[in-house]
């Protein structure tokens, strides 16, 4: 994610800002059409209204998702990559129109409008794995063009801007070198969230097909399909993380393969989310 906030604006935001504590910014509910899983003691919500967005994840009454609106940074969104095909900002209606909703037996379905800028149509299915105590989110990319394109899915979840990250890569690969703190814990690259105020970072890393987060006695974990080096979408990874500048908030991504899709096809990519206590 490649975007630039202005010093005064964030200042004016991060008054009085402390590790310990909750964003202050909470993202206002406009008449949202608003559905919940729960599994266990997690409970997962998504707004139809606003590009099928995961707006909050919570282990009983603590949230691990950013609430910042700043704006409309937080929570977990989807996009297309490369980033380069539509560069800033997102599309919008792949991350904030309205998708229509339709449920069966469970099982959310949010289904994008479709861009002329990006002509593929997203779908979002939600459902709960109650025997693995997880919730899988299922993304489908739409080909409704007359040609043929080149495109790979992309998550961007964000979340509080204090904690821990990690991943199983090797540190030493990871890019660029020295942007951020990474250090070989456990065997893991892990990195301590650290604060900067005027800088916006972005690290790529090859992954194992997870990624996780660990803040306020809680882990978020997101399980995906690992890939090769050869298989991210040009000048994107596996996996990435983004550090806002300040105390704001902090996004882990996740990419699929690059894959052709022939007009009329289509690509599906899950990833499960846990999340536990420590």
């Amino acid at each position: 994610m490649r975007r630039l906030i202005t010093t005064i604006t964030l200042l004016m935001c991060l008054v009085g800002a402390s590790y310990a504590q909750p964003p202050r910014f909470q993202f206002k509910k406009n008449d949202p059409k608003i559905f919940t899983l729960n599994v266990d003691n997690v409970t997962m919500e998504i707004d139809a209204n606003n590009g099928a967005r995961i707006t909050s994840l919570k282990y009983d009454t603590t949230e691990v998702l950013s609430q910042i609106n700043f704006p409309n940074m937080y929570g977990s969104t989807f996009w297309t990559s490369p980033q380069k095909e539509w560069n800033w900002p997102p599309v919008q209606e792949h991350d904030m129109a309205p998708y229509e909703v339709s449920e069966d037996k469970g099982v959310i379905t949010m289904t994008s409008p479709l861009s002329e800028k990006i002509p593929l149509r997203i779908q979002k299915r939600f459902e709960v794995d109650k025997k693995d105590k997880s919730i899988v989110v299922t993304y489908t990319l739409i080909n409704e063009s007359d040609q043929e394109r080149k495109v790979a899915p992309w998550e961007i979840t964000r979340v509080l801007a204090h904690g821990t990250v990690y991943f199983d890569a090797d540190v030493d690969a990871i890019t660029p070198k020295g942007l951020m703190n990474f250090v070989k814990k456990d065997g893991l690259a892990t990195y301590d969230i650290d604060h900067v105020e005027r800088q916006n970072r972005k690290i790529n890393a090859d992954g194992k097909g997870w990624l996780a987060f660990k803040s306020n006695g809680l882990v978020l974990k997101k399980v995906f399909p690992d890939l090769k080096p050869s298989e991210p979408a040009p000048d994107e990874a596996e996996i990435q993380v983004y550090v806002n500048q300040g105390d704001t908030y902090v996004e882990l991504e996740s990419q699929g393969a690059y894959t052709t899709l022939k007009p009329g096809k289509k690509l599906d990519w899950t990833v499960r989310w846990y999340l536990t206590k420590e």
